[in-house]
């Protein structure tokens, strides 16, 4: 049996002598770290790759719901929920909503939720969850703001499109919904599919890896591979390594030091950090409205390894943040 290989960028200096641009992006690389399951991992040149590993290192990601990722993009999260684990009951009223989303305007596109999916939360109805988001998003529309639907329900999603909405963001990676996977075939909207393990109710009861990279590395190759299969086109498949679903802290700090492994598989990547636990435990913020400052750094670790958006609660920290960051960088990203 033939071994798969998991070519993992490693960032450097775009001055550096074979240096290429990761993802068509702002970060550069010019050797990649071979990481196998059974043998030592390998460093390598760049250019040494497989023309096939090197193309989906390198090619740029197509643009998504009006925004192209030449620069990083900001998701802003809005969750309509009496139970979301950091902003339950703030903004379920319309008019908070819609006051918060207005305080969001840094942000690239906004991201509606109707059903938290925090660890231990409950699932709700679909029509609940349609009572609940269908009218921000229509009104939000009315505004020209870019809008994701974050749900799991296809019928959800119909409901959120038909109001607006312009992507779909399933963190259950078209795992929940039997449905989800041929409506988005039909929709031709782009989409995130993310990784969890288990259910919100369950999922961080014992969460188990035999090698946490390379395993969600291929349940997302198969994420993807089943999108393409039901008819998703590839410029529609943006992908997520599901941070706090399903995982432990030492799971999460694994994967946040090999994001750039994720680049091979050939699809923009988001990266959803913002203000989860794991934070509150290494940063001693046991209450999720504190944790900014470890979102904030978590995010900028992202950035360097050429994620290309970043979902997030603080969206005017993130942007300043991003500012600074990219001018340091002389990436223009400020401008």
């Amino acid at each position: 049996m033939t071994e798969t290989l998991y070519p993992r960028a490693m960032i450097c200096d775009p001055a550096t002598p074979g240096a290429l641009r990761l993802a068509g992006g702002w970060a550069w690389f010019a050797q990649v770290e071979i990481v196998s399951r059974t043998s030592p991992s390998e460093v390598i040149a760049a250019t040494e790759l497989p023309a096939v590993m090197l193309e989906a290192l390198c090619a740029p990601r197509a643009p998504m719901a009006g925004l192209n990722f030449d620069a990083p993009r900001i998701m802003g999260i809005l969750n309509v929920t009496p139970d979301s684990f950091s902003d339950g009951g703030l903004f379920d009223a319309p008019k908070a909503a819609l006051a918060h989303a207005a305080a969001m305007d840094a942000a690239d596109i906004l991201d509606i939720g109707g059903e938290s999916t925090r660890p231990g939360a409950i699932e709700v109805s679909i029509d609940d969850e349609i009572a609940r988001t269908a009218p921000i998003i229509k009104a939000l529309a009315a505004q020209g703001k870019p809008i994701s639907i974050d749900t799991r329900k296809s019928a959800v999603a119909q409901a959120a499109l038909a109001a607006g909405a312009q992507m779909v963001n399933d963190i259950s990676g078209m795992n929940f919904d039997p449905e989800m996977a041929d409506f988005l075939s039909h929709s031709d909207v782009p989409a995130c599919l993310m990784h969890s393990q288990g259910q919100p109710a369950t999922m961080q009861l014992d969460p188990r890896y035999d090698n946490v990279l390379l395993d969600v590395y291929d349940a997302l190759e198969v994420i993807r591979d089943r999108a393409l299969t039901a008819g998703i086109a590839a410029h529609n498949i943006m992908l997520d390594p599901g941070i706090g679903f399903g995982k432990t802290l030492a799971h999460n700090l694994a994967l946040m030091r090999g994001l750039s492994l994720f680049h091979a598989l050939g699809c923009p990547l988001l990266l959803g950090v913002s203000r989860k636990g794991f934070i509150g435990t290494l940063g001693h913020a046991p209450n999720p409205a504190d944790r900014a400052p470890g979102s904030l750094a978590l995010g900028l670790q992202g950035m360097a390894q050429g994620v290309q958006m970043l979902r997030v609660h603080d969206v005017g920290q993130t942007a300043q943040a991003l500012a600074l960051w990219g001018a340091t960088r002389e990436m223009g990203i400020s401008e």
